[in-house]
C-alpha cells in the first residue's frame, strides 16, 4: 500500500456518532476499551487484510494517540479509501466521553 496520500485529520470529538471506524491497535490494546462496532485489524496486519475494509464508506481510523492511524490513514487513502485520521486517538476519545466497550469490563487506561 502506498505511504503518500494526504489525509484529512479530525479531533475524536466531531466524528459522527454513525462513522465507520477501524482500529488498528493491537490486540491488548483493543481488549482494554474500544469503540463499540469498530473493526479490528492491528496495524502490523493491515497489508495483509486491508480487503476487508469496506471501500464504499467514509472510513475514521483510531489508535492510541493517532500516530499509528495516520500511517493508515495515509496508505488506505493511497488504494482508494475515503479516509480520515483521528487525530487524538483513543485518549481524544475517552476525554470527550465518547461511548467505550472492553473485554474485561475494566475502566479504558490511556
Amino acid at each position: 500500500m502506498s505511504q503518500g496520500q494526504a489525509v484529512h485529520h479530525v479531533p475524536a470529538a466531531e466524528v459522527p456518532a454513525d462513522a465507520f471506524l477501524l482500529d488498528v491497535r493491537e490486540p491488548d490494546e483493543w481488549a482494554a476499551g474500544h469503540v463499540p462496532g469498530a473493526v479490528h485489524i492491528p496495524l502490523g496486519e493491515l497489508g495483509a487484510r486491508y480487503l476487508e475494509i469496506d471501500r464504499d464508506r467514509e472510513l475514521y481510523v483510531i489508535c492510541r494517540s493517532g500516530a499509528r492511524s495516520a500511517h493508515a490513514a495515509r496508505a488506505l487513502a493511497g488504494v482508494g479509501w475515503q479516509a480520515r485520521n483521528i487525530a487524538d486517538g483513543m485518549i481524544g476519545w475517552h476525554a470527550a466521553g465518547r461511548p467505550m466497550t472492553s473485554e474485561s469490563g475494566s475502566p479504558f487506561v490511556a
